[in-house]
C-alpha cells in the first residue's frame, strides 16, 4: 500500500487494487469515523456520482474502505471549487472543509470528486460533526 497521508488525525494508503483505507486516530477518533461513514452512505443512497463509496467500515478499529474517486488535484479554480461544494449541497451534505485538498480528480468520470467528510454535516437534520466542535 502507499501512503498518500499521515497525520495526527488519520492515515490513509491506498492499496494496489485501488481501494482507499483510511484510519482514524486522535482526539474524536470514534466521532469523525462515525460521522464519515454515515455522510458517505447517506450520499451513497442520494446516488452521489463523485464522492467514495464505503466498502468496508470497522468501528473497533475505527477503520474505512472507500473507492478511490481519483487523485489530489493540484489546481482548481476558486469558481470550480465553488461549484463543486454547491453541487455536493444539492445531494443534501454541507462539507465543512471546502477546500482544494479535499478534491481530486477522476479521468474515467471526467470530473472532480469530493472526498474526507469528516465533518461533514446533513442539511436536512443538521447530523454530523462541524471542524469548530471537534477541534475546539
Amino acid at each position: 500500500m502507499r501512503e498518500m497521508k499521515h497525520t495526527r488525525r488519520s492515515i490513509v494508503r491506498v492499496g494496489f487494487d485501488g481501494k482507499v483505507h483510511k484510519h482514524f486516530l486522535g482526539k474524536h477518533a470514534q466521532e469523525r469515523f462515525e460521522n464519515e461513514r454515515s455522510i458517505l452512505q447517506y450520499l451513497q443512497f442520494r446516488v452521489c456520482p463523485f464522492v467514495p463509496q464505503v466498502l468496508e467500515a470497522d468501528p473497533d478499529h475505527l477503520y474505512l474502505v472507500t473507492t478511490n474517486v481519483g487523485s489530489i488535484v493540484e489546481h482548481i479554480s476558486d469558481e470550480k471549487l465553488k461549484a463543486l461544494f454547491h453541487e455536493l449541497e444539492n445531494y443534501g451534505v454541507i462539507h465543512d472543509d471546502p477546500f482544494a485538498r479535499n478534491v481530486t480528480y477522476h479521468p474515467r468520470l471526467g470530473r472532480f470528486c469530493v472526498i474526507d467528510f469528516e465533518f461533514a454535516t446533513r442539511k436536512d437534520s443538521g447530523q454530523g460533526l462541524t471542524q469548530r466542535e471537534v477541534l475546539s
